[in-house]
């Protein structure tokens, strides 16, 4: 690990990290989140009780949208022809919400971590829009990097 900041160059002026000499190389990231809500908004959103629509199938869109937005929302991030992205939600009633699963791939010079996390992070955003009608208190939480593998860093699987 470099104690130099990858993201200034040496006068101390922002740029973005030259991957240019790097080797391309499969590369996975998987992030996860929750969208905590009321017992009542869990049972509105399993029967699709929702003006705006189908809050499960607008928010894994929305999460795919934002995984291909990434390097327009994140400075420095490096604009990426993702291979595959997918978004998957699913209710939980015991813990009483939505659990959020996005994985982005890409056979590149660079991650897909932020790809994943913004997917993620745009589902619960697009959950708590369809949803804030019934619940202003939903929380989101938890948005975390689960696994990643490829590039000179390795494999990392969260505990």
């Amino acid at each position: 690990m470099s104690d130099k900041f990858t993201h200034f160059d040496e006068t101390g002026r922002p740029q973005m990290v030259n991957v240019g000499t790097k080797n391309e190389s499969e590369r996975r990231a998987v992030a996860a989140g929750f969208v905590a809500m009321s017992t009542d908004t869990v049972r509105k959103v399993k029967e699709q009780a929702f003006a705006k629509g189908d809050v499960l199938a607008i928010a894994e869109l929305a999460g795919i949208m934002g995984a291909k937005q990434t390097a327009n929302l994140i400075p420095l991030c490096h604009p990426l022809g993702l291979d595959h992205v997918s978004v998957k939600l699913s209710l939980d009633d015991d813990k009483m919400g939505i659990a959020i699963t996005a994985e982005c791939r890409i056979t590149g010079k660079t991650g897909v971590e932020m790809e994943a996390l913004t997917a993620v992070s745009v589902a619960a955003l697009t959950i708590y829009d369809m949803c804030k009608s019934t619940d202003k208190a939903m929380r989101i939480e938890a948005i975390r990097l689960t696994h990643k593998s490829g590039g000179k860093s390795g494999v990392f699987e969260a505990e």
